[in-house]
């Protein structure tokens, strides 16, 4: 026995031993020397406390192939991943149960358009200069250092990162804005089988005019079903980061303490392990830039310096239609276009599986765009839906907007830059040291017939459903300097001075109202305290605005005294969401039942799971408690039923809800108890790598449209926050030195490294680190030193 057990012991020992060698061997390279090809002088780089790579070379080229190959020691299975979605082929790695994704993916034709902007991209160029530097450092990191523990789990097979890798998660990144595959045929549907009136609640003027009326049938709806229901699966399931909303504000000198301008940013994107930014402060003689890199690209998407400072939020203007083709009877490879039948281009795709056979995927495109129906084989339905997509119909160069922005210290280069931003549309916010505050919705916005509303399927055989051109940037929505001394940007749906409409999936209005209310305040001189309140502020006026039509039928409803009480915190309620607050857990709990109760036996249980992940929800719900003769309160059967009868059995279910949920004992309900945040891995779906590599949960305050966005999708307690502030910045220009930021989880993303998850607690808990920028500061703060040398 006793030999047995000093076996046993040598043998777990030695599995201990040599685990832990194993996973050394996977952390990041941050002290010592390291050669590298092609550099053409040495280059430091120092991390500071958080992980953070402080680079000096001293020529571009040096710069940026440092770069790639410091973010590839900590992003590199990020990287991997988000290629591989963007090009359809997570399912070589991951298995069939990933090819509804790839099959989605190579049908929005991502890969194609990448592929053709990769051979047009100019090597000359400084942007093509900067990528194949930067591109080369990736690619030295995986032919030397170890492969990511992520990469030997799923026996990937390290291969070169290529240009049109990066364009690819270019064009992914537009497609993440995109809402058409999820609104859209929804709209259409509720318009055509239940009528115009059932629409007032979503704002949004009917024109018959060149849209599709009953020309879809059952098969038909139900495969725009599926790919609604793809569309939504795919982007949140990956594990890879979503862009849904941001705020963002810059403020003059006349409005801030010390006179000089200063920006605020928090991107909110959804949350995930690793998070989608990667910190680096980059430094050549002549050029200087903390900026925030998305993967496997060279320039940061925010940044900023001693000169200038910008960061960025979604525009939603609406880029993408989808489109109803009409097919020839004789021949179903034809279309009607232009007065004749024209034929559909086909192209064939092997998809690899691992595990599995190779298949093959038939790909069709109109003169519209893409036959989105081909994500789903031989189930797409009789009728081609056509995807009409700026990302595939214009220049585009994106790289090259983001190289001269990183670079964009006046408001000549700032608008300069921002006019190159095609898709997907962005708000850029812009301040500089000398004065200067602008923003520019950046994006290609297309001219549409009158009368044609993008926000229903088109008719394919009319010319509603081409486009006339595009409109000139300077008809763009845009301000540079305004007389009230800030801008402010949340999302809502921007005014243009040129007078064009643009049609988007504008979030609503009360984040931006509440910013606004702020920032417009004359009393208050801005600076990095005050900021911070601002950005951390955890409610808005919409959940009081919903309620006070319903006030009255809710206390009608109240069953006892325990009740009225819940109802009076309701109406007493501010809308703010802390993490004690009772009324945030009965309003989010009563708003998801007043929506089952209305919305969803008209619509049906998957039209209505479609409806709560659009934005359009938001906006509908309001307009729904304000009306009280809206013929969504009826019954699905046609049978009456009043306001104040639906509201008494939403109350009633919530009630019942969240006794069961949270206790009986209602005195003891918390918000932070319901609403909890976890960055989860893309691999962490599963045990036991979901206690190994997910980071949470921990109690969130803020919720859904809040400033402080830690927003979850509306639906019954608990509630998991899905998105939210992927970073926040503050960047005081009086003294750049001096800007303030905090990652959500942590700069590395290699699994057991001491920065993987060091700032997920400071995050929630609302606190801001620095963002190191003078030679002073970064010296200080210097934890180690790596030097990259010419490789003999």
């Amino acid at each position: 026995m006793k030999r047995i057990l000093i076996t046993l012991a040598v043998v777990l020992l030695t599995a201990a031993g040599g685990g832990a060698w194993y996973l050394h061997s996977k952390q990041p390279a941050r002290q010592g020397e390291l050669a590298l090809q092609h550099l053409s002088e040495p280059v430091l780089v120092r991390y500071d406390e958080r992980g953070v790579p402080h680079i000096e070379a001293q020529n571009e080229a040096d710069m940026y192939r440092a770069l790639g190959f410091v973010q590839a020691q900590d992003r590199l299975f990020q990287m991997e991943m988000l290629r591989r979605l963007a090009r359809g082929e997570l399912a070589e790695i991951l298995g069939a149960k990933l090819l509804p994704t790839d099959r989605l993916f190579r049908t929005l034709q991502i890969r194609e358009r990448a592929d053709q902007q990769a051979r047009e991209l100019a090597p000359d160029s400084p942007h093509g200069k900067a990528l194949a530097a930067y591109l080369d450092g990736i690619n030295q990191y995986q032919d030397s250092r170890p492969a990511p523990l992520e990469f030997d789990l799923l026996g990937i097979e390290k291969r070169p990162f290529t240009p049109a890798d990066t364009l690819s998660i270019a064009g992914y990144l537009a497609y993440s804005f995109a809402a058409a595959l999820r609104s859209e045929p929804l709209l259409t549907r509720i318009r055509n089988e239940l009528g115009a009136d059932y629409l007032t609640i979503f704002d949004i003027d009917w024109h018959p005019e060149a849209v599709i009326d009953t020309a879809l049938g059952n098969d038909d709806w139900r495969t725009l079903d599926r790919l609604a229901a793809l569309s939504r699966d795919a982007l949140v399931d990956s594990g890879m980061p979503q862009f849904e909303g941001s705020n963002a504000w810059a403020i003059s000198g006349a409005r801030t303490a010390n006179g000089k301008p200063l920006l605020a940013g928090d991107p909110h994107i959804r949350f995930s392990v690793p998070s989608v930014w990667y910190e680096a402060h980059l430094k050549y003689p002549g050029f200087e830039l903390y900026g925030h890199h998305q993967p496997a690209t060279p320039v940061a998407f925010l940044g900023h310096n001693r000169d200038f400072a910008w960061t960025l939020t979604m525009f939603q203007n609406d880029d993408m239609d989808l489109i109803a083709e009409r097919s020839n009877p004789d021949n179903p490879e034809q279309v009607w276009y232009k007065g004749g039948w024209v034929d559909l281009q086909q192209r064939q795709e092997i998809i690899r599986v691992k595990d599995g056979e190779p298949v093959t995927l038939l790909l069709r495109r109109s003169p519209h765009g893409p036959i989105i129906n081909d994500a789903l084989g031989d189930n797409g339905g009789a009728t081609p839906i056509a995807m009409w997509w700026t990302f595939l119909q214009t220049e585009n160069p994106l790289l090259e907007a983001f190289y001269r922005l990183n670079r964009a210290n006046t408001l000549e280069k700032g608008r300069a830059a921002a006019e190159r931003i095609h898709a997907p549309g962005l708000n850029l916010v812009w301040a500089n040291a000398g004065g200067d505050i602008a923003w520019w919705a950046a994006a290609k916005l297309p001219i549409r017939p009158t009368g044609v509303n993008p926000a229903f399927i088109l008719d394919g055989s009319s010319e509603a459903a081409d486009k006339l051109g595009f409109y000139p940037f300077s008809a763009n929505p845009q301000e540079e300097n305004p007389p009230r001394g800030y801008i402010v940007s949340a999302n809502f749906q921007p005014l243009a001075a040129s007078g064009i409409e643009i049609p988007g999936y504008y979030n609503p209005p009360e984040r931006g109202q509440r910013l606004n209310q702020h920032l417009a305040d004359p009393e208050v001189r801005w600076d990095l305290h005050n900021s911070q309140a601002l950005q951390l502020e955890t409610g808005t006026a919409y959940g009081p605005q919903l309620l006070a039509p319903i006030l009255d039928e809710l206390r009608a409803a109240a069953a006892n005294e325990q009740e009225r009480a819940l109802v009076e915190s309701l109406a007493a309620w501010s809308g703010d969401h802390p993490l004690e607050s009772v009324p945030a857990i009965l309003f989010n709990q009563l708003t998801y039942e007043l929506s089952r109760a209305t919305l969803a036996p008209r619509l049906g249980a998957q039209a209505f799971e479609q409806l709560l992940s659009t934005r359009m929800i938001d906006s509908a719900l309001p307009r729904l408690t304000a009306d009280p003769q809206s013929p969504w309160w009826t019954r699905a059967n046609g049978q009456a039923r009043s306001r104040a009868e639906a509201v008494a059995e939403a109350w009633r279910a919530t009630v019942l809800h969240l006794q069961k949920t949270l206790g009986e004992d209602t005195t003891k309900w918390q918000w932070g108890q319901a609403h909890t945040l976890t960055h989860q891995h893309p691999l962490g779906v599963q045990w036991p790598l979901d206690m190994l590599l997910n980071v949470g949960p921990q109690a969130a305050p803020g919720g859904h449209e809040t400033p402080n966005n830690l927003s979850h999708r509306i639906g019954a307690a608990p509630w998991p926050v899905g998105y939210g502030p992927s970073t926040r910045r503050l960047v005081d220009l009086a003294d750049a030195s001096t800007s303030l930021g905090i990652n959500p989880v942590g700069q590395s993303g290699v699994p057991f490294d001491r920065h993987y998850s060091d700032q997920a607690r400071r995050f929630i808990d609302g606190e801001y680190v620095p963002q190191h920028l003078s030679a002073e500061d970064v010296s200080a703060n210097t934890r180690s030193t790596l030097t990259l040398q010419p490789a003999p």
